[in-house]
């Protein structure tokens, strides 16, 4: 194999690809970038065999064609220390050369026959979403998604298509997000989406894409990246019962207001308590003992009598700041029972500190 090409472009291919790679165990071939270069492109992979990355690039000049790997870290690292300016790389006995100008690196290859296989899409079904709509739903419910919890399907978002609609789903066990879209579907499927790979999904895809599924993979893929992530297997909660079905309060929020008391409060604890009275919201700090913060906010609001409580305030931001209008409904029952934010067809449910 012999091609080129500029810094930027294989910089850019690099970074993409860090997180598909075995980081812990250099010597094991999921550490490597595999390469081949044929007569129109260069198709690059990465993968640690739970999630891989392949982009196809007509942005090299071949000079020969050829199939090799290298260790995906150094290479990169090799890549950031060299000029802005054409980058070759050539195979030579069982090493591949990184070379500009008068510098020349050389890596160790494996034998990338034993590379592992990437699923294909045929025979798979194909999921009939639209892709902004499924990336931007999968964006607002990430941060209430865990990492690394026992229950291994908590670990991801639930992507729950019904005849008449589709429902996206992420816990932490603390709090539950739903994003609800309008859609029809012949058939009904749940799938469990690994949080890493939702957070690659968004990184990314930017415009149409496709999407397929069996009951191992799901496959991302538009004219230039094809991702694949096993799906988690599992019972995912019935988080149908953990929203309430009624509510006391419903009481309209002003965003912009709120987002900068909570960072008022913030700035001591991020355990804030709410009080809410007629046409007054006042947010305080939460036990502490030491420090103090408090701050109210003027605004139209009706309630029969006061209503406290306490909230860990990064939960209510996250949820903030993903809501595209002005305004935000809190719906309350009592200070110790779950609270749940809406806006449009987003909600969170959010437990309470007692």
């Amino acid at each position: 194999m012999n091609i080129s090409t500029r810094k930027d472009i294989l910089e850019s291919i690099l970074i993409n690809s860090q997180a598909f790679l075995e980081r812990k165990d250099p010597t094991n071939i999921t550490s490597h970038i595999f390469l081949n270069a044929n007569s129109e492109n260069v198709t690059i992979k990465a993968t640690d065999n739970e999630i891989g990355l392949q982009v196809v690039s007509d942005q090299f000049t071949i000079n020969e064609s050829g199939t090799v790997t290298v260790n995906g870290k150094k290479f990169l690292d090799i890549v950031r220390t060299l000029k802005n300016d054409t980058i070759d790389i050539y195979s030579e006995d069982n090493n591949i050369i990184i070379k500009q100008k008068n510098t020349k690196f050389k890596l160790p290859t494996f034998n990338y026959e034993e590379y592992p296989t990437f699923p294909s899409v045929d025979n798979k079904a194909q999921i009939s979403l639209d892709s902004l709509h499924l990336i931007k739903s999968l964006k607002k419910i990430i941060p209430a998604i865990d990492i690394n919890n026992p229950k291994h399907e908590l670990n991801g978002a639930l992507i729950d298509i019904k005849k008449d609609k589709t429902l996206f789903v992420g816990t932490d066990t603390r709090r539950l997000a739903v994003v609800e879209l309008d859609n029809s579907s012949e058939s009904e499927l749940a799938l469990i989406i690994p949080k890493k790979a939702i957070i690659e999904i968004q990184k990314l895809f930017l415009d149409k894409i496709d999407i397929y599924y069996d009951e191992t993979h799901i496959i991302v893929k538009n004219e230039q990246f094809f991702l694949y992530s096993r799906l988690i297997s599992g019972k995912f909660p019935d988080y149908q019962r953990i929203i309430p079905s009624s509510t006391k309060y419903k009481l309209l929020m002003p965003k912009k207001e709120i987002i900068e008391a909570i960072k008022t409060i913030a700035i001591i604890t991020p355990e804030v308590k709410i009080t809410f009275e007629n046409n007054l919201i006042t947010l305080e700090s939460h036990n502490n003992d030491t420090q103090e913060a408090k701050t109210s906010i003027e605004t139209p609001i009706t309630i029969d009598e006061s209503f406290t409580f306490a909230v860990n305030s990064k939960y209510l931001l996250d949820f903030i700041s993903q809501v595209d209008t002005d305004n935000f409904s809190i719906e309350l029952n009592e200070p110790t029972l779950p609270f749940l934010v809406r806006s449009e067809n987003f909600l969170t449910v959010i437990m309470p500190i007692f």
